[in-house]
């Protein structure tokens, strides 16, 4: 597998052959009003982030989902599979262009408001070279701001080095919607689906957390191909990955 980040910061990964385990990670269902204790043996401040709001004695979950947090634990959040994407701070996003608005473009991401994305939230962009987003362009985005009463804004550059890190227009190739628990799932590290796609073929992929998906190959049936098998694992336990994705070995042209 190529490079693969965690949930709040992804990028544009290329998918190469690499073996792994079929691991089934644990599972915690929490429901609005539970109590959730947070990790003790974290020397940072840990994060709260969807589905959790601070309480006395920790964190008290408001939306039914699972209990996810990084491996690090230092930030924890409720996965669920609602229908609207609601954007949240450092989440990575593919979004389309829509409209130019002076010195701002205005982004669909799929949530209840568009988002905005500044000409100069690029790596280098300065106001002789920056990029020109036609409409209709599709761009892999960070969630700079994200605040209910405000709407939210986009840039394309990692705040940790300043580098654009695979975020930026997103030029030919496919994307497709699915629901935003296989958006989030196809981003942790311990999901086998593309590990075994790209066992099979190799292709280019970048996963919104709103919900989108961006795919590219060599060519256009196994790019659908790849969409087909990506959509159905949403079904599918890990530990059934290797032989789910061994249906689509002959179609994608493995000799």
């Amino acid at each position: 597998m190529g490079r693969k980040e965690k949930p709040e910061k992804s990028t544009v990964m290329q998918v190469d052959a690499e073996e792994t385990d079929d691991i089934t990670p644990p599972v915690v269902v929490v429901l609005p009003g539970e109590a959730v204790q947070l990790p003790s043996n974290v020397s940072t401040v840990v994060r709260l982030g969807p589905g959790l709001r601070q309480d006395a004695d920790g964190a008290a979950v408001t939306k039914a989902g699972v209990l996810r947090q990084t491996a690090q634990g230092d930030k924890v959040w409720v996965e669920g599979n609602q229908r609207r994407y609601v954007p949240q701070l450092n989440e990575s996003v593919l979004g389309v262009v829509t409209a130019k608005l002076g010195e701002n473009y205005r982004v669909d991401i799929g949530g209840p408001h568009p988002a905005s994305l500044g000409v100069l939230a690029f790596e280098g962009a300065t106001k002789r070279n920056r990029p020109n987003l036609e409409i209709g362009s599709l761009v892999f985005a960070r969630v700079s701001l994200a605040n209910k009463d405000m709407e939210p804004e986009l840039d394309c550059i990692n705040p940790t080095n300043g580098k654009a890190d695979g975020f930026g227009e997103v030029k030919g190739g496919f994307m497709f919607k699915c629901s935003l628990g296989l958006s989030r799932s196809l981003l942790d590290p311990s999901n086998p689906f593309l590990q075994h796609l790209g066992n099979i073929c190799p292709f280019e992929t970048a996963v919104g957390m709103n919900g989108r998906v961006w795919l590219r190959s060599d060519k256009a049936k196994q790019t659908i191909l790849i969409m087909q098998a990506l959509l159905e694992s949403e079904t599918i336990p890990y530990n059934k990955a290797r032989a789910h994705i061994k249906k689509f070995k002959t179609e994608l042209g493995e000799k």
